[in-house]
């Protein structure tokens, strides 16, 4: 069944607890996210990594120091050891998010800013782009940023990353619940789904499965921290 989580980072309240949150990753995402200069991106990577390490421990029953990830041969991440347990992540701004499920699953969050709309003319569909210039100016930018996480969420689904032009498929909204795909690519029997996660963002799942969850579970960095901390085991390096 499908599941869909967020976290929200108050990074200002929430700061002094990322530094409980480090010991609780492995030692190759410690130095990742340490390595980034500003504070908002070391934040949101680290509550990505801890919000599915907290998933996982629940959802299979087993301790963070158990917990090993891979990667495919295009580079998404994957359980190891879990062979039924899919997940995708995804953060911007104020926003991370987490989408799991037994079968292939992806998820897109983007928080919605100024962008010159000419690049949907080059990565964007002809549909698309006639769909975009459609829509009155103000609803332009919001329509782009539909479009925009709904074509990384399938992206993300298939698991074949960039190798897969963004034009080689078309996504038409209909509604949050009415998304038309069309498309020759072999990845083709897949389903879409919108979530109003905050008037300032636009959040887009793609799965295999038409039945989506009605509402996403909230978590916040105590419900992450306190499951780890009575875990009592670090992660393994």
């Amino acid at each position: 069944m499908i599941e869909i989580y967020s976290l929200k980072i108050d990074g200002e309240a929430d700061g002094r607890k990322f530094d409980s949150l480090l010991q609780y990753v492995d030692k190759e995402k410690q130095t990742s996210v340490k390595a980034f200069y500003r504070v908002e991106d070391y934040q949101r990577a680290l509550g990505a990594a801890t919000l599915i390490r907290s998933i996982a421990m629940d959802k299979l029953g087993i301790s963070n120091c158990e917990i090993q990830f891979g990667k495919n041969e295009y580079g998404k991440p994957l359980f190891k050891g879990f062979p039924d347990f899919h997940f995708n992540l995804s953060h911007s701004g104020e926003w991370v998010v987490c989408a799991i499920d037994n079968e292939q699953i992806g998820i897109d969050v983007e928080k919605i800013s100024s962008i010159d709309l000419s690049i949907a003319d080059r990565f964007f569909s002809k549909q698309e782009v006639q769909d975009i210039h459609s829509k009155s100016k103000d609803e332009q930018l919001p329509y782009f940023y539909d479009i925009w996480t709904l074509k990384e969420s399938y992206i993300k689904a298939w698991g074949k990353g960039l190798s897969i032009p963004l034009d080689s498929f078309s996504l038409r909204v209909h509604s949050y619940e009415s998304i038309e795909l069309e498309t020759n690519n072999s990845f083709r029997e897949c389903f879409f789904q919108q979530y109003n996660i905050d008037n300032e963002y636009k959040l887009s799942v793609c799965s295999l499965k038409s039945e989506f969850p009605e509402r996403i579970i909230r978590k916040s960095i105590d419900d992450i921290l306190s499951l780890l901390e009575n875990n009592h085991l670090k992660a393994g390096s």
